[in-house]
């Protein structure tokens, strides 16, 4: 009898052990890395499809036949981190994708703001963006059609920043953050930057979110809206299922 109290107390102990035991969670990692390029290395939605996706996510793109431009997002291989004009419209500034990669995605605001969509509710526990080259000398220098931050003085407060706004599955907002792609607003002006690497967040406090809404805003914006270039990069979209 003892003999078989102890065989039924070890089973038991047992039981509870793995009924006690946590299941992994199932992390989805977007990198871009397994989507087909065309000939010139990116993809901007020309064939009219609206949309690309990579894992868990879904992208939205709004490509325009009449003048052959787009906004939205896209992805890319570009890494031409020297020329400056709006035919290098698909290159971070960094060079390449986060932590050196091939292929990373491109984000074009136009005005309206685009929401990254989840196919499953997912913590989002790493993101890395980055700005693109067109972007960075724009800003750095100025064009025609944008000014030089900082103007003439370099004492212009001028800014430039990417908002993330995270949306769980009834469509609320689960918190907000911004990110300062450029900023001269510091009072000793040896502070002022342009960021030109990437930049990892972690956004997993937010919880569980279904959508991921990208805008831009800038200091130099008149009645048509911004006059910076409104790109940014994308690499690396970590994070566990629900």
């Amino acid at each position: 009898m003892k003999r078989k109290s102890l065989i039924l107390y070890t089973f038991a102990v047992l039981l509870l052990f793995v009924s006690c035991k946590k299941e992994k969670p199932v992390i989805d990692n977007v990198t871009f890395e397994e989507l087909l390029l065309g000939p010139y290395g990116y993809w901007n939605g020309s064939d009219g499809s609206g949309e690309f996706s990579s894992g868990n996510l879904f992208f939205i793109n709004h490509y325009n036949n009449q003048h052959h431009s787009w906004s939205g997002f896209a992805y890319t291989n570009h890494k031409d981190n020297i020329t400056s004009d709006l035919n290098n419209q698909y290159s971070s500034i960094a060079g390449s994708g986060a932590d050196g990669s091939e292929k990373y995605g491109v984000y074009s605001f136009n005005g309206k703001p685009d929401t990254l969509k989840f196919s499953v509710p997912e913590k989002v526990t790493h993101i890395s963006v980055c700005n693109s080259t067109y972007t960075y000398y724009a800003i750095k220098n100025g064009n025609q059609l944008c000014k030089k931050f900082g103007g003439d003085s370099g004492n212009d407060p001028d800014w430039f920043k990417l908002t993330l706004t995270a949306i769980d599955s009834l469509g609320k907002v689960k918190g907000v953050v911004d990110i300062n792609l450029a900023d001269f607003r510091f009072t000793d002006n040896s502070k002022d930057y342009i960021a030109n690497s990437w930049t990892y967040l972690d956004l997993s406090a937010f919880g569980f979110i279904k959508g991921l809404k990208f805008e831009m805003s800038s200091s130099d914006s008149g009645p048509g809206g911004m006059n910076t270039p409104g790109y940014v990069c994308l690499d690396n979209i970590k994070g566990e299922l629900e």
